[in-house]
């Protein structure tokens, strides 16, 4: 789609964009940051019932935003914990240890943006990993995130 002076216009429909499964959730890449100047990424996420999330983590150089459309996300902020239910917004800036899970018996759903799109190439690696056999542990994921300025926030667990 273009507009009126020639510049495009990026349209993803339902059942369009990327998948990207990893063990028991489903992204969906809306925006790679092809289409923002690498500014932005989104994607959506199904979490399966009773899914943990990713090592307790920080992000040196993107900023992570999580919607919940639908469910209940458990959100680890260093050693605090939030309950997000659907309609509720969590911004992550750089530098903030944090951690995600679903430990409900209904699947979770959320829109996550990446700003700059930096962090959505994790994803892409983790699948490649999990792919080739590498299994879906806390230390494939260290690994992963440590070639996107993440590191683990060691001193919560």
């Amino acid at each position: 789609m273009t507009a009126d002076n020639d510049v495009p216009v990026s349209v993803v429909g339902p059942g369009d964009g990327e998948t990207i499964t990893l063990g028991t959730t489903t992204f969906r890449v809306l925006e790679d940051g092809s289409n923002t100047g690498h500014r932005l990424g989104i994607a959506e996420s199904v979490l399966a019932p009773h899914t943990p999330g990713p090592p307790q983590h920080r992000h040196a150089q993107h900023d992570e935003g999580f919607y919940v459309i639908s469910g209940m996300v458990r959100f680890t902020v260093g050693r605090d914990s939030h309950d997000a239910v659907a309609g509720t917004l969590v911004m992550v800036p750089p530098g903030a240890p944090h951690t995600f899970e679903n430990p409900t018996d209904e699947p979770a759903v959320m829109l996550s943006t990446f700003t700059p799109d930096l962090y959505v190439q994790y994803f892409r690696d983790l699948e490649k990993m999990f792919s080739g056999g590498e299994p879906p542990s806390p230390e494939a994921h260290i690994k992963a995130m440590g070639r996107y300025a993440t590191t683990p926030a060691t001193e919560f667990h």
